[in-house]
């Protein structure tokens, strides 16, 4: 089923932005059944970028700055900001939650995993996910909280758990998103109640009578209480996904195959089309780095998505650590690939790394709350193509993701429109 909903294209990608209603987008966003886009397993894995997202959503929408579709692609920039600027550090909590660290059992128990919970919006998350590799960001955030806060799972042991399983699995993004949920990311940690799954989820997501079922007062004492809700499983559950570290029939690297050759070099988190301005004859390598996938397993849907895509673009597939494919490119005449920040250290020194091109200003300060990043990045931005990574586009001639006119929103948010402020719900494209 994962790839009947996310076919591991670049015409897919290209389909779902001109699918995109920002209007609808902004209105029911929160919704499961909402207009969100789906769009984010091509962008974790590079089929698009978000200034091409952006862009492509443009050509056939008016939008302004403050726009929340804008807004909500500004939280995956500002997540790779916070990666970018604290590294392997985002993987430890950001500041002191609601208990102490110890209060926190290190894994997932077995009736969360096999969703057998007896609490229907969490056992339907879950068999959500194993089912399509996705889960609306809603759902994540319930799914999370309730690991955290009623089962008092350590927030990393959740988030390792959910990115193994995602199509879209971004670390950034991901680990990030669970502090915030754990209240080690933020300023409190996020709760949810039975009302508000009733009002955002289907019938069969509805969670009355359950533990969930209960005040914001309530649920917040649950919160800073050690003691964990007891578990009470029911019925047969489902079973977990296995997961896998290597792709399979795949070669090692060998000096050989690049002697004398210049190389595009492909790696998982860099799907989309090669630049244009190539040597001629330019070898596609692929290369699975052998030690980001021991370090973080990936379900058997994941594989298949982004395998397919692999091997659409590589003429040559590579599984290996750093230190082969360092050795093995010893002998190519040049090196290029598209990656940069925490993405570079997995790459050799020879490999020459193009820019990924992002939508919004870099803040070279780090800063320590969305709010504060999107105020120093939009600063002075008052048109759409005002941010770099739409005028990079616009520079260049083309977006690659429908015409090329960009319709930009009035200089000024319309009458009645207020900036978005990141104290709402959230729910990434």
């Amino acid at each position: 089923m994962p790839l009947q909903l996310f076919q591991p294209t670049l015409e897919a990608a290209r389909a779902r932005i001109a699918a995109v209603r920002p209007a609808e987008y902004a209105r029911s966003r929160n919704a499961l059944d909402g207009a969100v886009t789906r769009l984010s397993p091509y962008i974790t894995h590079g089929f698009v970028s978000l200034p091409e997202v952006l862009a492509g959503v443009a050509t056939h929408h008016r939008l302004y700055v403050q726009h929340k579709f804008v807004f909500e692609l500004g939280w995956r920039e500002y997540f790779h900001h916070v990666w970018r600027h604290r590294g392997e550090r985002i993987l430890q909590s950001l500041r002191e939650g609601p208990l102490p660290e110890a209060a926190y059992v290190p894994e997932m128990p077995a009736d969360i995993r096999q969703a057998r919970t007896g609490v229907a919006v969490i056992d339907e998350a879950v068999r959500t996910l194993y089912a399509t590799g996705y889960l609306h960001n809603h759902a994540r955030m319930w799914l999370a909280s309730y690991a955290a806060h009623l089962r008092k799972v350590h927030w990393r042991a959740g988030a390792d758990w959910m990115l193994a399983h995602l199509l879209d699995g971004d670390l950034a993004s991901n680990h990030l998103s669970w502090q915030w949920v754990a209240g080690t990311g933020s300023d409190k940690p996020y709760l949810f109640n039975a009302d508000n799954v009733a009002r955002y989820a289907p019938a069969a997501w509805h969670s009355a009578g359950s533990v969930i079922d209960t005040s914001y007062e309530a649920l917040d004492a649950i919160a800073r209480n050690p003691w964990p809700v007891p578990a009470q499983p029911v019925g047969e559950g489902v079973e977990e996904p296995p997961l896998s570290t290597q792709p399979s029939s795949v070669a090692v690297p060998s000096a050989a195959d690049v002697a004398d050759r210049d190389i595009w070099l492909i790696h998982p988190w860099a799907l989309g089309e090669p630049p244009a301005d190539l040597p001629a004859g330019c070898l596609s390598l692929g290369w699975w780095p052998a030690g980001a996938h021991a370090a973080r397993p990936w379900s058997g849907s994941r594989w298949a998505f982004v395998g397919a895509r692999m091997r659409a673009l590589a003429t040559l597939q590579w599984h290996g650590s750093r230190q082969q494919l360092a050795q093995a490119l010893t002998r190519a005449r040049s090196v290029q690939t598209s990656g940069d920040g925490p993405m570079g250290a997995l790459l050799p020194p020879m490999v020459r790394q193009r820019a990924v091109l992002r939508l919004f200003s870099e803040v070279d300060q780090p800063c320590g709350s969305f709010s504060a990043w999107w105020k120093r990045t939009t600063r002075g931005v008052e048109r759409l193509l005002d941010l770099p990574g739409l005028a990079e586009l616009s520079a260049r001639g083309a977006t690659g993701t429908g015409p090329r006119r960009v319709r930009t929103g009035p200089d000024e948010v319309p009458p009645g429109a207020t900036p978005p402020s990141n104290k709402n719900e959230r729910t990434a494209p």
